[in-house]
C-alpha cells in the first residue's frame, strides 16, 4: 500500500483499513506460533503498513482535516 492511496482515503476508510490489518497481523502472528506460515514478508509489509495509516491519520487529525 503507498502512502499516496492512504492520503487519498476518508478517516471512516482509513479506520476500516487499519481495523482489517490488524486482524490480518494477528492470524500472520498465530500462524507463525503454529509453524504455517509460508510468506514471511507478509509480517513485515503488515506492520508497515498499519504504521503508515497511523501516520497518516495523525497528520490528517492534527491539521483538523
Amino acid at each position: 500500500m503507498k502512502a499516496s492511496d492512504v492520503k487519498a482515503m476518508s478517516a471512516d476508510q482509513l479506520a476500516d483499513e487499519l481495523a482489517s490489518l490488524k486482524k490480518e497481523q494477528f492470524n500472520l502472528r498465530f500462524q507463525k506460533a503454529t509453524g504455517q506460515l509460508e510468506k514471511t514478508s507478509r509480517v513485515r509489509e503488515v506492520r508497515r503498513d498499519i504504521a503508515r495509516i497511523k501516520t497518516i491519520a495523525a497528520q490528517a487529525a492534527a491539521k483538523g482535516k
